[in-house]
């Protein structure tokens, strides 16, 4: 039996001025799912990322958080639902001046009114999650690319949120080190049960921990839904299975 939707989009245009980006995009992610948007450099992934998270109003169509429309409702209440999103940016985005442990108290400061004392709790759970334990008082620089990912992930979940969304975490870290945070990623889900939305356009990625993705095609400027990759890979649209293959077939 299917999971329900967390995510609905429908009809979903983006554009910068009369630039279109995408258009027409309608797909859903089910709770719990580990859901892949895919494609090449400038395709629109990111401005779609931004759509989703409240950065950037499309030009047309929903965003539904739980049947709740994203940009249809006031800005209280877009706040509110932004809350239940975790996002790690492709970078990591830490504060360079602060330590792991301020960068992961920051949104328990602003959201919470939890006492210092439980703060330090949680900001020392949340580094252990993702194998930063000990870390606390480590400042950015300090860290190798892996690391600097590892503790964004964990300032991403420092809220509990049920959607995390990630932009390219394989971006600049070595094959070994892009695999390990892969397989965090797929620790995370299974252990929080989060429904996790990323953003790549790495192959070895996609194909690890991809239960269900979508295309977006740069030439047509619309998605092709591609289902699961691995399937993808082996029957999808050719376009789809030509990325995949990097062109190989």
């Amino acid at each position: 039996m299917d999971r329900p939707a967390h995510i609905e989009v429908s009809n979903l245009s983006m554009a910068y001025g009369e630039f279109l980006v995408q258009r027409d995009l309608n797909f859903a992610v089910s709770k719990g799912a580990v859901f892949v948007i895919m494609g090449g450099n400038g395709c629109g992934k990111t401005t779609l990322m931004r759509a989703l998270i409240g950065l950037q109003r499309p030009a047309a169509g929903t965003v539904r958080y739980d049947g709740e429309d994203f940009w249809g409702g006031s800005e209280e209440s877009r706040e509110r639902m932004k809350r239940r999103l975790g996002i790690l940016f492709q970078g990591g985005a830490l504060w360079s001046s602060l330590t792991l442990a301020e960068n992961v108290a920051l949104p328990l400061a602003e959201y919470t009114g939890l006492a210092p004392a439980r703060v330090a709790e949680i900001v020392s759970f949340k580094l252990a999650l993702v194998g930063l334990a000990g870390f606390e008082d480590f400042y950015p620089s300090e860290l190798s690319g892996g690391m600097k990912k590892r503790a964004g992930l964990a300032r991403a979940m420092a809220l509990d949120p049920d959607i995390l969304i990630i932009d390219e975490p394989s971006s600049g870290l070595d094959p070994l080190t892009a695999r390990r945070l892969d397989d965090l990623i797929l620790e995370l889900r299974e252990s929080l049960g989060t429904t996790i939305i990323v953003i790549s356009h790495d192959l070895a990625s996609i194909l690890a921990i991809g239960s269900d993705s979508i295309y977006l095609d740069a030439d047509s400027h619309t998605m092709i839904a591609t289902g699961n990759p691995r399937q993808a890979l082996a029957c999808g649209d050719p376009k789809v299975r030509h990325f995949l293959t990097r062109g190989s077939e």
